[in-house]
């Protein structure tokens, strides 16, 4: 196990040295000027020079290259272009709000998800089997943004259940964190319960028709220990493999679902740092969910080995 976690950190050197170098020269090479932003519309092309050389934009993108990759060595993620503020600083105070909100979505999106897809496979045919792909497909063609506003109008305005928005970080106790991460993560979560559950139920029916379910239904097992204990976890690598891929895909609907909730998280400062053309932002948020890619691909592979002991890598 050690050597597999090993050669995986060592493979993830040159993924992020390639993600570095694109990263760095995509943002370089595409239209638009930071400093022409930060002076603003009724500036001189002096002002503007005068700018770029103070934000060394007017050195040549190798030596920019040079410089940038030397400080990330030294753990230095650089400086807002705009507030000039340490990238580092900025992405740490906006990390628990993201990490909490994806954290909550996975979660709750499991414990939905893997029972419903259970219970579809088991009753495959049947009205609660077509009722949950039907749930399923809802989940698919709602966007996020429409389901959210939803919510806040039924449980915010109108039941006055939960907080429109804002976010409430774990010291400030677990009632209130709860009550306000509530609605985003029941809202975030609606098309990963979808996409979980018809992957779960197509696993899970594949299973089913194996010799060794007859073989427990035959030696009078119950019904529930032959469906978790026999075959969820036969079917279970399909399931983590794409609750892995899910984890990926939580960024796109994190910028949406911060915007309309009012989170201050990562989604947010992306979106601002985007408007602005903050070079090292977008660098050190990229470079950070790289990394964070890199290390759920590793746990997946992990999980793997834990599930199925006949694979070896």
């Amino acid at each position: 196990m050690l050597r597999l976690v090993l050669s995986r950190l060592a493979a993830a050197i040159p993924v992020m040295g390639v993600v570095a170098v694109f990263v760095f020269l995509m943002l370089r090479l595409s239209p638009g000027d930071p400093a022409a932003i930060l002076a603003g519309d009724a500036a001189t092309p002096e002002t503007i020079a005068a700018i770029r050389a103070n934000l060394g934009l007017d050195k040549p993108i190798p030596e920019q290259f040079v410089t940038w990759v030397g400080q990330l060595i030294q753990g230095d993620l650089g400086r807002s272009v705009i507030s000039r503020q340490p990238v580092t600083m900025m992405i740490s105070q906006r990390l628990e709000p993201t990490l909490s909100l994806a954290f909550t979505t996975l979660l709750f999106a499991i414990m939905v998800a893997v029972p419903l897809g259970i219970l579809a496979a088991w009753k495959h045919g049947g009205w609660l089997d077509r009722g949950i792909m039907a749930l399923s497909v809802t989940g698919f063609s709602v966007p996020v943004f429409v389901l959210g506003y939803v919510l806040i109008f039924v449980f915010s305005i109108k039941l006055d259940l939960f907080p429109v928005q804002g976010f409430a970080p774990l010291k400030q106790g677990l009632g209130a964190f709860l009550e306000r991460i509530a609605l985003p993560t029941i809202t975030l979560s609606f098309i990963y319960i979808a996409l979980f559950a018809r992957i779960t139920r197509a696993a899970m029916l594949e299973v089913l028709g194996e010799d060794y379910i007859r073989t427990a239904h035959a030696k009078g097992m119950p019904e529930h220990i032959v469906l978790t204990r026999h075959a969820l976890r036969n079917a279970a690598i399909p399931i983590v493999s794409v609750i892995g891929i899910g984890f990926a895909l939580l960024i796109g609907g994190v910028v949406i679902t911060e915007t309309v909730y009012n989170i201050p998280g990562i989604g947010r400062l992306v979106v601002e740092a985007v408007l602005a053309r903050d070079y090292p932002i977008i660098q050190g948020v990229i470079l950070l969910f790289s990394g964070i890619y890199v290390l759920i691909n590793l746990a997946i592979d992990i999980a793997y080995v834990l599930l199925d002991p006949r694979i070896r890598y």
